[in-house]
């Protein structure tokens, strides 16, 4: 064990230590057994050198519970103990997310992961309405400029507020099936670092060639940030839920449910048998060069997470084979590397992704591909007659029914919700304010399955899918990871988004704070 314990931050960026912070689950109340549980557990792990934060989920699964920042704040109180807040973006608007924010600076919270979080499923009378206003990237970015000093708009001009000190991260999935779910992955990823996230944690999984997978890719293009690798100590209900995807974004297999039913059956002490996969997990991961653990579980225990770090670095030295154990891949699944035979793992070689991952544009396709050609770029044949017909209509009594035939076109066509601000031309023609659940303007979530939504699986592919699928027909799929949309600016809701974008009102032209 070693003898300082260093602050979250510090052990995260640190390229000696290994962090490792233990994921508690508040659940639903304020004075329930599950929250007075969170304290005490954090009271009796803090003073470990080991554990360098306390992780706090916020409502999983999309069902209400406590928020993490009272919790948080009373294990900061009353044992000086780090916590890492899971943030979501789900069940609150921008202006929320921003007073959220002003609060737990104020009181000290300064660890975040920032996650899309899981469409809402329940609630007081029914399933509540779900929010999603604005992104993960999207709210990396505001809190990179608070960092930087957030400058507001006052009576006179701006004022500059004071700069903020929060440490922040973000998630990504390497446990995909399909090229085009995987990749909107990776591009998202690049997203998330370009706009302040210090670290990446992964989703659930365990297949250690992806796990491999995120590292070498990681490497290959010099994101520059720690990779925290998720561990879980698994039971077989709990694994059953997570095959189904009824834990949106976690993945385990059908030979992994086979495999846990045999163990079952031949070991009595099947507990054991789950602690001992974790630390197995947790050998592959230091052996991987990850940069740390988020470790979780229900009704586990301090002494078991003490277990699980021992046997872990117990089983270090034998990593490589180890890794043999954990040869869970998906039925057809893609690789971004080419397989390495001796190991199980990756080689540094790519796959060939030129005859794959893609497919033919619809004749709509090519209709608004060819219109967009035309007339929405600045260089096109048609973009200055355009534009000085829309500032004449945008001034007289035209305006109101061209803007009515915008809305009924694109609904016909792209199911347009009429937000004013499109960026559905980014985004192969789908609308993200209609298509995606979660509104989406920046890349895929994280709960996808075989390339279907999360809210419409086997109805409705990801958008981000179809994007990738679209573009990558035309070699231009890297695009994915350049492009950045602001959030949508509502002042233009029920207004032409042709007139807006000719009249420079948009967000192509709105600088974005």
């Amino acid at each position: 064990m070693a003898n300082k314990k260093l602050s979250y931050k510090d052990a995260v960026l640190s390229k000696e230590h290994f962090s490792v912070t233990w994921e508690l689950v508040p659940g639903r109340g304020s004075t329930e057994p599950a929250q007075d549980q969170v304290i005490e557990t954090a009271k009796l792990a803090v003073d470990d050198p080991r554990i360098n934060a306390f992780t706090i989920t916020e409502n999983p699964s999309g069902k209400p519970a406590i928020l993490p920042y009272p919790l948080a704040k009373q294990i900061l109180d009353e044992t000086g103990g780090e916590t890492l807040i899971h943030f979501t973006c789900k069940d609150k608007n921008r202006n929320e997310i921003e007073s959220q924010l002003h609060a737990m600076n104020r009181s000290g919270l300064k660890n975040l992961l920032i996650m899309t979080g899981d469409y809402t499923t329940e609630g007081y009378a029914g399933r509540p309405k779900p929010v999603f206003d604005i992104d993960a990237v999207h709210t990396l970015k505001m809190i990179k400029k608070m960092n930087q000093g957030y400058e507001i708009p006052v009576r006179k001009g701006t004022k500059k507020l004071n700069e903020t000190d929060y440490f922040t991260g973000a998630v990504v999935s390497p446990f995909k099936s399909t090229e085009p779910e995987q990749m909107a992955q990776y591009y998202k990823m690049h997203q998330k670092v370009d706009n302040g996230a210090s670290y990446l944690i992964t989703q659930l999984g365990y297949d250690a060639r992806k796990f491999d997978e995120l590292r070498r890719y990681a490497d290959r293009y010099e994101l520059g940030v720690p990779l925290i690798g998720n561990i879980f100590v698994l039971s077989l209900p709990v694994a059953k839920m997570m095959n189904k995807n009824l834990i949106p974004g976690c993945v385990v297999t059908d030979k992994m449910i086979r495999d846990m039913e045999d163990e079952k059956g031949k070991y009595p002490d099947n507990k054991k048998r789950q602690l001992l996969r974790a630390a197995k997990l947790y050998a592959v991961l230091k052996g991987l060069k990850y940069d740390g653990a988020t470790i979780a579980g229900h009704g586990m225990s301090y002494d078991d997470l003490c277990w699980i770090l021992d046997k872990g670095e117990e089983l270090l030295l034998d990593w490589q084979e180890i890794a043999k154990e954990f040869d869970y891949p998906m039925d057809n699944g893609f690789y971004y590397f080419e397989k390495d035979p001796a190991t199980g793992l990756n080689t540094d070689v790519p796959v060939d992704r030129s005859k794959t991952g893609h497919k033919r544009n619809s004749l709509f396709d090519r209709m608004f591909g060819l219109v967009h050609k035309l007339v929405f770029k600045e260089s096109a044949l048609f973009y200055p007659m355009v534009k000085f017909f829309a500032k004449k209509i945008d001034k007289n009594f035209l305006n109101k029914p061209f803007t009515w035939f915008e809305y009924y076109t694109k609904t016909f066509t792209n199911e347009c919700r009429f937000c004013g601000d499109c960026v559905m031309h980014e985004i192969g023609f789908q609308c993200p304010m209609s298509k995606c659940p979660k509104s989406q303007r920046n890349g895929a979530c994280g709960g996808g399955r075989d390339g279907w939504c999360e809210v419409y699986p086997g109805k409705q592919k990801c958008i981000y899918v179809v994007m990738y699928e679209k573009l990558k027909a035309h070699e231009k799929e890297y695009t994915m990871k350049l492009r950045y949309a602001p959030p949508c600016n509502w002042d233009l809701y029920k207004t032409s988004s042709w007139l807006n974008f000719f009249n420079e009102r948009d967000y192509n032209y709105r600088k974005d704070e």
